[in-house]
């Protein structure tokens, strides 16, 4: 047995790293920063609606009632209607270069590399979507082509929900313990609190109001979340309040301006109160006329920005008897924010570069 051991797993004498007394040289390779964002279909289209749809909406994460159950809700009611429906909303909101979401997602990607790079970090930044392209795993694929052994994972949503960041570190986790040789890896949980978040929002707000007048009030509108899901624990809404509260002290005398709602009800169970855009009908109805909105929770423009409040929010606000409704895009390709978002990222990076 002992000869069968030896003669199976030792090295052979002829192999040079055998009987070595030093170990091989080995050069750091570049640190990898993969950006996760929600994802988007490929074109505005049924089908790749559909195909995106699925994947989304088959997340356990995302749709928290029993998998059997919902399948058929699923594969019965939804995408053989939903698609074709959307069709035409995504239709309204694609940019030449395609998908907004895609296209701003890859510009700050752009940008908090050209960052790192000016700071003198052996950094490279890939970006890759929960759902749909360039995926996750494709984009981990092409750091570790990079030679980075070392990933740090910045989901691109500055308030934590399970919902969000969690599956998308599920996402990373799973890549990962398929591979033979895994990278190191970090996660970014949240940053609803760091200052250069909030200072890129209220710079924008200022240079918005600077050019433009000041509203009666500023929405800040978050996406919904299920009421049941911070009940059992997620930490959504606090992150959420917590943004807004510095947000407002940002803007110093004009905080008293600021308040919060919650848009993207989906299905029958209670949400995260109040809604979008029955508190925008409701200040119309008593009176309140010229209104700005952001949504500080997405940092791109997307379906639910451009769409939901840009267009269907204005309507009902405009609709009940508004006057001016206004809508600030998301930080996107800002170069204050791009600036912001490396430090950021650098904070994280400490023992690696």
């Amino acid at each position: 047995m002992s000869k069968l051991f030896a003669s199976s797993y030792l090295p052979e004498p002829t192999d040079p790293l055998a009987f070595s007394t030093e170990p091989p040289p080995r050069e750091p390779g570049p640190v990898g920063v993969l950006l996760v964002n929600l994802g988007t279909p490929d074109e505005p289209t049924p089908k790749s609606i559909r195909r995106y749809l699925g994947e989304f909406l088959s997340d356990p994460r995302v749709i928290e009632i029993p998998q059997w159950l919902w399948q058929v809700i699923l594969r019965v009611f939804i995408l053989t209607r939903r698609p074709a429906a959307l069709a035409p909303r995504y239709k309204e909101i694609w940019l030449e270069q395609g998908s907004p979401l895609l296209v701003w997602s890859q510009l700050q990607a752009q940008g908090v590399q050209e960052h790192l790079q000016a700071a003198g970090l052996d950094a490279r930044v890939a970006l890759g979507m929960r759902y749909g392209n360039p995926s996750i795993a494709a984009a981990i694929n092409e750091l570790r082509a990079a030679g980075c052994d070392r990933i740090l994972t910045v989901p691109m949503y500055p308030q934590y929900a399970a919902s969000t960041t969690a599956t998308a570190v599920d996402c990373v986790a799973a890549h990962a313990a398929r591979m033979r040789d895994q990278p190191e890896l970090r996660f970014i949980k949240r940053f609803q609190d760091d200052d250069a978040y909030i200072q890129a929002l209220a710079r924008q707000v200022r240079t918005f109001w600077d050019h433009n007048g000041k509203p009666q009030r500023l929405l800040l509108s978050f996406h919904g979340l299920p009421r049941k899901s911070v009940e059992q624990g997620d930490p959504y809404y606090r992150d959420c309040m917590e943004t807004a509260v510095l947000l407002r002290q940002a803007l110093g005398d004009d905080g008293d301006l600021v308040h919060v709602a919650f848009q993207s009800r989906f299905g029958a169970q209670r949400w995260l109160e109040p809604y979008t855009e029955p508190t925008l009908r409701q200040w119309a109805r008593e009176g309140i006329t010229h209104v700005d909105v952001m949504c500080p929770g997405f940092l791109a423009d997307c379906l639910e920005t451009m769409e939901e409040i840009q267009m269907q929010c204005r309507d009902a606000f405009l609709g009940e008897g508004g006057q001016q409704f206004r809508y600030l895009p998301c930080l996107n390709d800002d170069p204050v924010w791009a600036a912001g978002f490396a430090v950021l990222i650098r904070k994280s990076l400490g023992g690696w570069v």
